[in-house]
């Protein structure tokens, strides 16, 4: 089989503007990059929807089980079932998240899917893209730079420099680059004190842009960043600096979504990237409102395991947004249920019942974490050409004891064709799904108790463990008025705990948190358990030394 990019660089992708007509999208909406891309105008949310649909679309929210190494593919698993329903006469739209760099070169690859179930163009999508990353960049890093320069003259504000929170940021996995000192070279350096990196994906500015419903909720949410503390401990927001107006000139164009494509025609929105590790994890509201706003179905994902990304989509995106999901499918293969059995990734190409058997239990936490909130999952079985008939009918039963609809989907190696199966169960699925979902907490609950809620209810932990540091922080968050925010847990992605060692279903852990941080403009309190890092290293091996051009052609890219 030939190899993603060369599959992607194959395709002949329809002209951008007949995709955005076959979605009801004003030729005049459309701010044009080339013939394949484009940014479509916020005025789109204003017109009429399209005669032949109505109503607005039904959501669909792409999750999977704990990941591993061997890969789940939910964005391949949100490809195949939006071809699946397009095949099957549906009228569709993707939401996704834009790549990072940072794991495009790195260890992960990049994120516009795989096999015959990618978005195109993938190169340009895995590599800058529209831009969106480096505005996000560029805005975050001008109110870091301000506030140094605000110290360096005068200081009138009375920061207190040993509290500065506002980090800076860039999309390239750089561990040198976690912890910095500023302000060296003399007087002209400005005022020497210790500050740090974090990945764009994790940056404050990237949540609020995928938060904002407009140009002025965008605006309010940037006024109201948290960068510090005076000298007398109360707090200093951005609008104090005077300088979001011109963080929101940067983020202007960033916030218009992106129309791409599948590499069957259908229409995808790809916008904004929050990890969902060290954030929330899923893509922007406006993509998700435009998909459901101009299509019958709209199938978008959250990041990572069911654990971090789902729980942070249904208890802050859709919380804050108004949003609810006509079905959940949870994403599982049988070369990820083997590795939480206990299966080297070097052996997982031969069958293994017994070693499947041992990591179901990961599949069957994240369905009892579904029901939490009043949602019953379809089970998507990501097929891999390895997988044996007997292992793919164990996963079967087990669905089938448990009361959970399950397909197989084949969508990596024959595109829509693969997806039909799954996007049949889901339309029948969502037909007989009414209930809204119910969140997990109550937002006016203390703290400590919503994100226990999360820790036992998701994790399956039996207690949390907050350190002296992380009290403090509780304390100062009361002080200051921030405790009716939801929480936003930041935790390793490969197992349910904050200990990566611990895969399949571990019990009897508790969950460390060691730090908590306001996220005033986003509106949410970020979390830090375990060693879970805002700024990502590169391994031994970057994927960035395969990465090449031959002639004209990319190579290499994943």
């Amino acid at each position: 089989m030939s190899t993603d990019v060369e599959i992607a660089q194959s395709a002949k992708p329809l002209p951008i503007r007949e995709i955005a007509q076959r979605l009801g999208i004003d030729e005049g909406d459309l701010h044009l990059y080339g013939t394949d891309i484009a940014k479509v105008d916020l005025a789109a949310f204003g017109r009429p929807r399209p005669p032949s649909r109505p109503q607005a679309g039904r959501l669909v929210l792409v999750s999977a089980i704990t990941p591993t190494p061997a890969g789940e593919g939910k964005t391949t698993t949100s490809i195949g079932l939006a071809d699946g329903l397009s095949r099957i006469g549906e009228s569709v739209a993707l939401a996704l998240r834009e790549p990072s760099l940072g794991p495009s070169l790195g260890l992960k690859g990049g994120a516009a899917g795989g096999g015959y179930a990618q978005v195109i163009p993938m190169e340009r999508i895995n590599l800058h893209f529209t831009g969106d990353f480096h505005a996000i960049t560029s805005a975050h890093n001008l109110l870091a730079a301000l506030i140094d320069n605000h110290l360096h003259h005068g200081n009138a504000l009375n920061l207190d420099a040993r509290r500065i929170l506002w980090p800076r940021v860039m999309d390239m996995n750089d561990r040198a680059l976690r912890d910095i000192v500023v302000g060296l070279g003399g007087r002209s350096g400005g005022l020497p004190r210790e500050s740090g990196f974090d990945i764009t994906a994790a940056s404050e500015v990237m949540a609020i842009l995928c938060l904002a419903d407009g140009l002025e909720d965008l605006r309010a949410r940037l006024d109201r960043i948290l960068i510090g503390f005076d000298t007398a401990g109360e707090p200093v927001r951005a609008s104090a600096l005077g300088g979001t107006g011109a963080m929101l000139a940067l983020l202007r164009e960033a916030l218009r979504p992106n129309l791409v494509q599948t590499l069957e025609g259908t229409p995808a929105i790809v916008h904004g990237g929050p990890f969902a590790n060290i954030a929330h994890g899923c893509n922007s509201v406006l993509a998700t409102r435009l998909a459901l706003h101009q299509a019958d179905w709209a199938i978008t994902e959250a990041g990572f395991g069911f654990d971090l990304g789902a729980e942070k989509f249904f208890d802050i995106k859709c919380t804050e947004a108004g949003l609810d999901t006509a079905a959940v499918v949870l994403v599982a293969t049988v070369r990820a249920l083997k590795m939480h059995g206990g299966v080297k990734r070097a052996a997982l190409s031969e069958p293994d019942t017994q070693a499947l058997e041992r990591g179901l239990p990961n599949l069957e936490k994240h369905i009892e974490s579904i029901r939490l909130f009043g949602e019953l999952p379809v089970v998507a079985l990501n097929r891999f050409s390895q997988d044996s008939a007997s292992e793919i009918e164990i996963v079967a039963e087990r669905c089938r004891a448990l009361g959970v609809p399950f397909a197989v989907a084949d969508h990596h190696s024959r595109g829509g064709e693969g997806g039909e199966a799954l996007a049949r169960l889901v339309v029948e699925h969502a037909e007989k799904s009414s209930l809204p979902f119910k969140p997990l907490y109550d937002r006016s609950a203390p703290i400590v108790e919503k994100i226990e809620a999360v820790a036992v209810g998701m994790y399956g932990a039996r207690g949390v463990d907050f350190t002296k540091s992380a009290r403090r922080n509780l304390a100062e968050i009361e002080r200051l008025g921030f405790a009716e925010l939801p929480v936003c847990i930041a935790k390793v992605p490969g197992s349910l705990s904050d200990d990566a060692r611990l895969r399949g279903r571990p019990s009897d852990f508790v969950i460390t948190v060691r730090e908590i941080q306001i996220n005033a403009g986003a509106g949410f309190l970020v979390v830090l358990t375990g060693d879970i890092m805002r700024m990502p290293g590169l391994p031994s091996r970057p994927l960035a030394e395969r990465i090449d051009v031959e002639g004209d052609r990319l190579v290499g890219l994943e």
